[in-house]
């Protein structure tokens, strides 16, 4: 069996003394002190957010009863030269201390964290012989600090050994932890808790932890800041914590652990984690009942004298997170608002109170109907009313009147954090990137409706490429490099209500400029109230997706659907999580350092059944079986309909009964089944909103794309002699030129397709282009090309579901129905030979262009 740490009978003599301990000390009436909490990546104490700049305790040699922490002096002496040196936070990792020493951090200003030692019984789930109550010992050591000032949160372990949790399986690790977890909320529910989490195992799943902290011991600049981001997109919307940090000064020497811990200190802060701390207060270590021997962490040696790195950290903690800079870099921060006077009170609230101290404000007034302009009068910014010209042109107009380097655009329905200027001014300063989002947060006590729209899809959410390089940033919360944004000509104005941040991000992304996000510049925003709202907005989506393709039909699929490279992140995108097929990368014998799990896209069909055409499937299917009426056999396709209409919520369902939002935390249990049966019904209708916007915008998989050209011929050979000798490069970039200026739709072939360009009728075929050239003497070219048809995806299955039927109807000799669906086949051949031949009439118009550019 597995174990660490103190035996059985040790633990449970201890729990008696510390349980003695806690109710024999007067402590004073400690509730009225105001209690850490979450609010978005940060922990706040009351209503002051505070950013933890802490150092590891412990552990040290046990008394002989097995009790730690019991020098009352050394205690004090520690925790006052700890207070002198900027440090405010405390962590006890592998003990759970008595009362008495967060008393004595109490008087100094100290928080502590605490840990629960879980790690110490992991053991137990493999041999349960002599297992001791581990539900007790987790609430004992809970109600040992329960409700004291000083007490910061709750580990509930740290770094489960990867061999134990390969060995479990790490589902197992996580069904323990979340049982652990729960028994801290039963006991303190206003705790925060989290787990201490190394590299080995990052791909343990715990989204039921209130933060996320990692111990990483990195010494290469660059490779620490990296995996910092890597942490922050694993975090989510949730603070991140460095629990331990550090370098060894017996193997590389006080002066460069010192260094070491600058930058780190620096690193941690810039990437917008809310706290650190640093391994360790002191040389004096003891594991497994042994002083180690062969470490130096500390900050200061054994008999507590100071070392260089006290003095670097001491420095760092002064002007942290952002008290070394002096100059500031301007923005201009652009609110643009349309009838927003239940919001824009609380948004220009908000910028007043940044602590940031070079920036303008510009509200745009955009034709509001209401007493917003009255509202932000009141405010000392900058308000410029204009008629109602939509969301772009009001962006644009903002622009015009900035004088900030950067441009920063927040909706008129959030707010921003106090240090949200001052993390994007940080990712900025540090990038080239033209454009940087953040993430946007729905705010507190905003109602059950709102709850459930966040956790519905079609939020507002950042696509991620990598772990810095963002596809996509929400326009509710992005700012911009004024000369990039300048350079692609601002807004689009065709997108009045969406679609804009979309189709700035894609053609500054065409300009070869790339888009970032700093993980911490968050904004608290407000989803819709009600259900009606949330249903208008997803209809507006849809038809701001249908503005989208008819301008960039090139990054579209056959359906009508963008496949993102990137991946999706936002509170409303727990689904997804059911698409994923994934894999933990352990290494050879489960060696690597860093494991992680590896995302290898999503399984299509389950895709598929997430997309707004899924009601056309489902309808579909149902009209058929209606027409069981005139031949049985197309009763079947009822209860395939609805097995179809089902899948979807199969998915969903499990996911959203695994939610359990922070709202709901002093909540009953029908308030919260109300969460959930609101969430799923959200589920349901979304799809349904976005493809009514969809439909009435004509993004339909049976669109149609230029109808200007047309050719009785699909297929076919055009060749061309030409004394004018062009590279067959630029011949085909000539050729894809004259097909966007008819503004036919043409994609380029990849890196292994057999031809040059694709060419889009409409949703059920195309043609391809392929071009070969012969070079003769005197700088002749012979050039030829070829033209074939192509079928989409939708016009084969279409094909072959018609077809299959109207076999089955032949053979039972049903001639009504047979009938009937070979008529229908009919009309899907033509339909396919109609958008090829529109594909095939643009390419013969192009292709003779270049002929008589030729002069042949």
């Amino acid at each position: 069996m597995y174990t660490t740490g103190l035996h059985k009978d040790t633990e449970i003599d201890f729990l008696k003394q510390q349980k003695e301990s806690t109710y024999s000390e007067s402590s004073g009436d400690f509730k009225s002190y105001p209690k850490p909490n979450i609010r978005g990546k940060f922990i706040f104490i009351g209503d002051t957010k505070f950013i933890i700049k802490g150092v590891s305790y412990g552990a040290f040699k046990a008394e002989e009863d097995g009790r730690e922490y019991q020098d009352l002096e050394k205690i004090e002496m520690d925790f006052a030269l700890m207070s002198k040196n900027g440090i405010n936070t405390v962590r006890i990792p592998h003990t759970t201390p008595p009362r008495h020493l967060l008393d004595i951090a109490h008087k100094h200003g100290l928080k502590v964290m605490i840990g629960l030692s879980a790690e110490q019984y992991v053991g137990y789930l493999i041999d349960k012989k002599k297992a001791p109550d581990i539900d007790q010992m987790i609430q004992e050591k809970v109600r040992t600090c329960l409700h004291h000032p000083a007490l910061l949160c709750i580990s509930i372990g740290n770094e489960i050994p990867a061999s134990m949790v390969r060995w479990l399986g790490h589902k197992k690790v996580e069904k323990y932890l979340k049982r652990i977890y729960r028994l801290v909320k039963k006991e303190d529910p206003d705790a925060i808790v989290t787990y201490v989490n190394y590299p080995t195992t990052e791909y343990l799943h715990l989204p039921f932890l209130d933060a996320i902290c990692f111990n990483v011991y990195l010494e290469s600049k660059f490779t620490f800041e990296s995996y910092l981001y890597r942490l922050q997109n694993i975090a989510g919307n949730r603070p991140l914590i460095m629990g331990e940090i550090g370098l060894d000064a017996m193997r590389n020497g006080e002066e460069k652990q010192a260094r070491t811990l600058e930058w780190q200190i620096k690193s941690v802060f810039d990437t917008g984690c809310c706290g650190l701390f640093i391994f360790s207060w002191t040389d004096e270590w003891f594991r497994g009942e042994e002083e180690v021997m062969d470490w130096e962490f500390g900050l200061t040696t054994k008999s507590r004298d100071a070392k260089p790195a006290l003095y670097a950290v001491s420095s760092s903690f002064e002007n942290s997170p952002f008290g070394r800079y002096d100059t500031w870099p301007r923005f201009s921060v652009i609110v643009c608002v349309y009838n927003g006077s239940d919001t824009i009170y609380e948004c220009l609230d908000g910028l007043l109170k940044l602590k940031y101290p070079n920036f303008e404000v510009i509200v745009i007034n955009d034709g509001s109907t209401d007493n917003t302009m009255e509202i932000a009068s009141a405010f000392p910014f900058k308000i410029i009313d204009s008629p109602n010209m939509g969301l772009s042109h009001a962006r644009n107009l903002g622009l015009q009147h900035a004088d900030g380097e950067y441009i920063v655009y927040l909706d008129s329905d959030a707010f921003p954090d106090q240090d949200w200027l001052s993390y994007l001014a940080l990712e900025f300063e540090s990038t080239g990137f033209a454009a940087i989002g953040g993430p946007n947060i729905i705010p507190q006590n905003v109602g059950l409706v709102a709850e459930s729209v966040n956790h519905a899809p079609g939020s507002p959410t950042h696509i991620m490429i990598t772990d810095r390089i963002a596809e996509h940033i929400p326009g509710c919360n992005m700012a911009f490099n004024k000369e990039r944004l300048m350079e692609i000509g601002g807004f689009d104005t065709r997108f009045r209500v969406a679609g804009d941040d979309v189709d700035v991000c894609w053609r500054l992304q065409e300009m070869g400029y790339e888009i970032g996000l700093a993980p911490s510049a968050l904004v608290w925003h407000h989803r819709r109230k009600t259900v009606n709202g949330y249903w208008k907005q997803q209809v507006g989506y849809g038809k701001a997706e249908a503005l989208l393709e008819q301008k960039w039909p090139k990054k579209y699929n056959d359906f009508g659907h963008r496949p993102w490279e990137g991946k999706i992140y936002g509170d409303g995108t727990t689904y997804l999580a059911a698409l994923s097929k994934t894999r933990i990368y352990g290494g050879v014998w489960g060696s690597a350092p860093f494991q992680s799990i590896y995302d290898f896209g999503r399984k299509n069909f389950q895709s598929v059944t997430l997309m707004p055409e899924w009601y056309l499937i489902c309808s579909t299917l149902l009209l058929l079986s209606l027409f069981g009426l005139i031949w049985k056999p197309l009763f079947l396709f009822l209860p395939l309909s609805m097995a179809f209409a089902f899948t979807p919520l199969s998915m969903v369902i499990p996911r959203i009964f695994e939610l359990n939002p922070p709202f709901l935390k002093n909540k009953g249990y029908f308030q919260k089944k109300k969460f959930q049966f609101l969430t799923i019904f959200l589920f349901m209708i979304q799809p349904l909103a976005r493809l009514t916007g969809r439909i009435k915008y004509n993004l339909t998989p049976w669109r149609r794309f230029n109808k200007s050209f047309f050719s009785w011929r699909i297929f076919g050979k055009i060749a061309i002699w030409t004394e004018n000798w062009i590279s067959p490069d630029i011949r085909l970039e000539n050729l894809e030129s004259d097909l966007n200026k008819i503004n036919a739709t043409v994609v380029r072939g990849g890196d292994f397709d057999n031809w040059d360009l694709a060419l889009k009728g409409g949703g059920f075929g195309g043609v391809r282009l392929l071009m070969a050239s012969e070079d003769h003497a005197k700088g002749s070219q012979y050039i030829r090309y070829r033209i074939t048809p192509h079928f989409t995806i939708l016009a084969k299955i279409s094909l072959l579901f018609i077809l299959i039927i109207t076999v089955a109807a032949l053979i039972d000799l049903n001639l009504f129905a047979f009938a009937g669906f070979s008529f229908l086949l009919l009309m899907i051949l033509g339909r396919i030979y109609w958008d090829c031949s529109i594909a095939a009439g643009c390419s013969v118009h192009a292709i003779n262009k270049q002929i008589s550019s030729d002069g042949e």
